[in-house]
């Protein structure tokens, strides 16, 4: 492994020349090879070649993360980011810049964008008369017509190679069908939240991280799911922010039922809350008063709680199967 790292350590620098670029419908984002001396220091579109074929993307990264043309961050750097940031993402060049977009180009695709919503109710169309159970979401016309991507939404796997044979004769035209999940599809089509901002997954994430019940317990005094719930129907994505905060300030407050000395003498620990710190103390007299963490003093091991082992059992099982 150390000879690995000293090998990319004494690696000459490439004399390629790369931009970062956000494409597609689904907002990806990829380093493009260019050979532009300079690049605009605003959100530029311009023209790129993927995989898939010529596509509209956005420059981003400007005005600090260029240099003489070139993205600041080799392929080395962006990847610890991504591991720093604890996210998998491949951080392979995607394809390379054809041209910053034109007029012309920019009219195709806004074309091509309007166009889709017709692609999608005919795709829909040729799903119901083929019974297929499927909904599709979107669609996404490659500039130049040379392929549609449709996104649809379903409960399991479909074998959709009878409509995509039907797709082709009729847009004359390569089709590739990809299935999202429910919030996949809350990144197309999402709204306004509950805060008044778009959907989060629509304005800035691009690698949406799993959400799990245990972190709206610890955040929420409801677990109500109109107020927890986001767009999508899951658990909103917001709740993964402050995870990390809740985690740490949790870990400094004492369990339920220790004991504590306070400025009134001995007590048990009654409740807590994470966020101010406060605990809820109950004296030796039988009385509940509210005290700081930094003011009390443990003088013994939590007691047994009494709960109900079954009924924290079910709560367990209630977590797993909430996970997502």
């Amino acid at each position: 492994m150390s000879e690995t790292v000293e090998v990319k350590s004494q690696r000459p620098k490439s004399a390629k020349k790369y931009m970062l670029v956000r494409y597609g419908r689904m907002n990806l984002l990829g380093l493009f090879e260019h050979n532009e001396n300079q690049v605009p220091k605003g959100p530029t579109a311009v023209v790129i070649k993927t995989d898939r074929g010529l596509e509209v993307g956005i420059l981003v990264g400007q005005p600090a993360g260029y240099r003489g043309g070139r993205f600041k961050l080799d392929p080395d750097q962006i990847a610890d980011y991504y591991k720093t940031s604890g996210m998998e993402v491949s951080c392979d060049w995607i394809g390379k810049f054809m041209r910053y977009a034109t007029a012309a180009d920019l009219s195709e695709h806004e074309r091509f964008s309007e166009i889709a919503r017709e692609e999608v109710a005919c795709c829909q169309r040729f799903a119901r008369d083929m019974r297929l159970p499927l909904r599709v979401v979107d669609a996404e016309h490659l500039l130049g017509g040379e392929r549609i991507v449709f996104y649809f939404s379903s409960e399991g796997r479909i074998d959709f190679r009878d409509l995509v044979h039907k797709l082709s004769h009729e847009f004359q035209t390569r089709i590739e069908m990809r299935q999202i999940g429910a919030r996949d599809e809350a990144k197309l089509l999402g709204d306004v939240e509950s805060c008044g901002q778009e959907c989060c997954c629509r304005r800035f994430l691009r690698y949406l991280k799993p959400v799990n019940m245990r972190m709206a317990k610890m955040q929420k005094a409801t677990l109500d799911p109109s107020k927890i719930s986001g767009y999508c129907g899951r658990l909103k994505c917001c709740l993964r922010y402050e995870d990390a905060t809740y985690a740490e300030l949790k870990q400094r407050l004492p369990r339920k039922n220790t004991r504590v000395q306070t400025a009134k003498g001995e007590g048990r620990i009654v409740d807590g809350q994470i966020l101010t710190q406060v605990m809820l103390v109950e004296l030796a007299s039988g009385e509940r008063e509210a005290f700081p963490v930094d003011e009390l003093t443990v003088i013994g091991p939590a007691a047994p709680a009494p709960s109900r082992p079954q009924a924290d059992e079910e709560e367990s099982k209630e977590d797993v199967g909430k996970d997502r």
